[in-house]
């Protein structure tokens, strides 16, 4: 299950980013959605649907660019699946009990508290001082010394928890949108406030 979940995380990683540095005609910076119809929006988002007695996920097509669908199909199912489906616009819809999904979810969980863990220790983020966050990550709080905050690439951390928050809810299936808060660990004021993923659109 391990290996699902490092893979998609890494797959959906890398769909935000290529979209985030997509040039338009006129050189701007597209966003991960931005000039996306509301038809190829709803093709490309992932569906979950928690039945009585098993979960639903279909991810797009688009996750899956460049891999051999034969492996990935055998490797979800080594790994406790119980169903996939290649539907015919190319996504995969994963059919898996509730207790299956229930793991699945702890294992993310563990992930992304790892991921908040590395974030308050790393030695590549010296101004953070804590990382609070609410039970569904949904919203979390960067704690940091403004001063050297602003002179650095610590605001890369925001994007990372943000990234792990959007890609949990994902797949609890709730709406993925998650806040990432900075505020000044000396004085308690906020220094700015990012929403995921419509940060990708600006």
């Amino acid at each position: 299950m391990k290996k699902i979940l490092l893979s998609v995380f890494v797959m959906l990683l890398g769909t935000i980013m290529v979209a985030c540095g997509k040039e338009d005609s006129t050189g701007s910076q597209e966003g991960a959605v931005a000039k996306v119809d509301a038809e190829n929006e709803k093709n490309e988002s992932i569906e979950v649907d928690k039945g009585l007695l098993n979960v639903e996920i279909v991810l797009p097509a688009s996750m899956f660019e460049g891999q051999d669908i034969d492996t990935v199909i055998s490797e979800a199912k080594s790994e406790g699946v119980d169903e996939i489906k290649k539907n015919d616009d190319g996504s995969l819809t994963y059919k898996m009990s509730k207790s299956k999904h229930k793991e699945m979810m702890e294992e993310m969980k563990s992930s992304v508290l790892e991921s908040i863990e590395e974030t308050k220790t790393s030695q590549d983020f010296n101004s953070i001082k804590d990382v609070t966050y609410n039970k569904d990550f949904s919203e979390f709080n960067l704690i940091v010394d403004k001063v050297a905050f602003q002179d650095s690439f610590d605001g890369f951390a925001a994007m990372g928890l943000g990234m792990s928050g959007i890609y949990y809810q994902v797949f609890n299936g709730a709406d993925p949108k998650t806040t990432v808060v900075i505020k000044d660990e000396a004085t308690g004021g906020v220094i700015d406030t990012i929403v995921y993923p419509d940060a990708f659109n600006e």
